[in-house]
């Protein structure tokens, strides 16, 4: 349960949370009221700037506006989307217009393993396709034990599944611009208003409406982030030997690989590679496991 009540620190001191992070201005969330506040110029100094879902220590200096002091320490935080202490992670995808780019969701899904994060995964706009078109895509995710919800913006397929999931819960919505995160979110929220943008007849790719990272409050508990989209996320502050254990399917059958340390790339007795030939792991996945850890061998070798 998230309880953002006002709680006094000091004498003149308020605890509240970052929704909002626009011009070098922070609206601070305390007690159902939003305060818009600047961060002390120390934070500069020290190479630190306050984030969307910081929980953060201010005082007021009128009835609207503050002054951030402090910011309390983090428990998680994702560089793309720019956001902290989200307890869950939501990707949306759409299976058509445009189509899942199951690369880009691996990418993230690493990314959230490697921020310990609950992972959920929506296949949007299933009104689009047959049901026998998406099975497969769902089989894969749902072997490795990630909940796959899908649903239908358009006709409020999931919603409830949806609302369920985010329910008192910290999370934030991410996938590539066009896969409906502000459609499903005004369908989860009445009201929010959020901007819906139109497909490319020529591309069958959206436009990015969501232009800045907001939590939001839900009514039924909890607060969710809309965050703008992308097509592409870095991988930062990792090892190629840490790579393996944010793949759950490759971290379980490569403890029964032969040599320590096994990558899962031409080491022989290989486990991983094993199960990729008894279809117990699939292909699309490791594949985009080697991609990774190219990647990442590269970067090594650049610094």
């Amino acid at each position: 349960m998230i309880n953002i009540s006002l709680r006094e620190k000091g004498e003149g001191q308020l605890e509240g949370i970052i929704v909002k992070a626009i011009s070098g201005f922070f609206y601070v969330k305390t007690d159902g009221h939003i305060y818009r506040c600047k961060a002390r110029g120390r934070f500069k100094k020290e190479n630190l700037t306050p984030l969307v879902g910081d929980w953060v220590i201010f005082y007021l200096i009128n009835g609207k506006e503050g002054v951030i002091e402090e910011i309390l320490p983090r428990q998680s935080q994702l560089v793309r989307p720019a956001i902290v202490n989200v307890q869950q992670a939501v990707f949306l995808f759409s299976v058509k217009d445009p189509p899942a780019n199951l690369m880009l969701l691996d990418r993230l899904l690493v990314i959230a393993e490697s921020n310990r994060l609950d992972c959920v995964i929506c296949f949007n706009k299933i009104d689009l396709v047959k049901e026998e078109e998406v099975i497969p895509l769902t089989d894969i995710y749902k072997s490795i034990g990630y909940q796959v919800i899908l649903t239908s913006a358009l006709k409020g397929t999931g919603i409830d599944q949806v609302r369920n999931c985010l329910k008192d819960k910290m999370s934030v919505i991410a996938g590539p611009s066009g896969s409906g995160k502000s459609a499903l979110l005004n369908r989860v929220e009445k009201g929010l208003g959020l901007k819906v943008g139109p497909i490319s007849a020529k591309t069958r790719r959206g436009k990015q409406t969501t232009r800045h990272v907001e939590l939001l409050t839900l009514s039924f508990g909890g607060l969710v982030a809309d965050s703008p989209g992308f097509s592409q996320v870095d991988f930062l502050d990792f090892s190629k030997e840490e790579l393996p254990y944010y793949f759950p399917e490759i971290a379980r059958e490569g403890e029964k690989c032969k040599f320590k340390g096994c990558l899962h790339e031409q080491e022989p007795f290989c486990n991983v590679k094993e199960g990729v030939n008894r279809g117990e792991i699939a292909l699309s996945r490791y594949q985009n496991y080697l991609n990774f850890l190219k990647e990442i061998k590269e970067r090594e070798r650049r610094y």
